[in-house]
């Protein structure tokens, strides 16, 4: 018995890094799982994975930043699926410029992506949740939320943007079952880490800057979020929301 046996997950950014890391990982305790990018080869591969491992999974090439393509995704998911359980916002891009380098135009995409794409994604599902009365939300949200984080700042805005929505949806929707939790995690090898780092002047100073910053001296890597989102994420957890943690070896310690 798995603890997401019978469960549809949605999880945004699911073909690659940390979402194909909890896509594979819910599929191992028994979920459905959507896996909702707009790389829609990517997405392919991670529930061709799922399905030939036994699973059940189904790839949806979706924008979340347009929402008449969220609602086609999320009505595909709960046609070909069942009704969705759980969604994990976990899409997100960054741009490593300090802020009078941007301009509008940065501004507006890392926005869309990051914040409103989020909230197309929770104000689709979300009714679905209510009229069961049960349902669980886990937004992948990032350390430069806590403590800002030099060269980020309109990323870090969105993401603070995120906690502060999550922990309003926990009131608002608390009485109908539904937790929303967020996980924040630091520096993380993946291809969204590659884009800021090779972004900056010296890529590799900057690597090794972050790992150096690190108290457990490494990178996370996408596998070490996923126990965090999956505790979340499962029924046991029916009595914690509004919650933030930080899954970042120790390079932030927010009370």
């Amino acid at each position: 018995m798995g603890r997401f046996d019978g469960r549809t997950v949605v999880v945004t950014g699911g073909g690659g890094g940390i979402g194909a890391a909890l896509c594979g990982r819910f599929a191992d305790e028994g979920a459905a799982v959507a896996v909702l990018d707009r790389a829609a080869a990517a997405a392919t591969a991670v529930a061709d994975e799922i399905v030939a491992g036994g699973g059940r999974s189904l790839a949806v090439d979706s924008d979340i930043t347009e929402r008449a393509s969220v609602d086609v995704a999320v009505e595909r998911v709960a046609a070909e699926l069942g009704p969705i359980d759980v969604l994990v916002n976990n899409a997100g891009w960054d741009l490593f410029v300090p802020f009078l380098d941007t301009d509008p135009d940065d501004w507006s995409r890392l926005i869309d992506i990051n914040l409103v794409g989020a909230l197309h994604m929770h104000h689709a599902v979300l009714p679905g949740m209510v009229e069961r009365g049960y349902g669980r939300v886990v937004n992948i949200a990032s350390d430069a939320a806590r403590v800002g984080s030099s060269g980020e700042a309109v990323y870090a805005a969105c993401k603070a943007g995120l906690v502060a929505l999550s922990k309003t949806l926990a009131r608002e929707h608390s009485r109908h079952g539904i937790t929303f939790n967020v996980v924040c995690p630091g520096p993380t090898d993946t291809a969204l880490l590659a884009t800021v780092t090779d972004s900056a002047a010296n890529p590799d100073k900057l690597r090794e800057a972050f790992r150096r910053a690190i108290p457990m001296g490494r990178l996370g890597q996408p596998d070490d979020l996923v126990p965090a989102v999956l505790f979340f994420a499962a029924a046991d957890a029916e009595f914690v929301t509004g919650q933030v943690l930080s899954v970042s070896g120790g390079l932030t310690m927010a009370g």
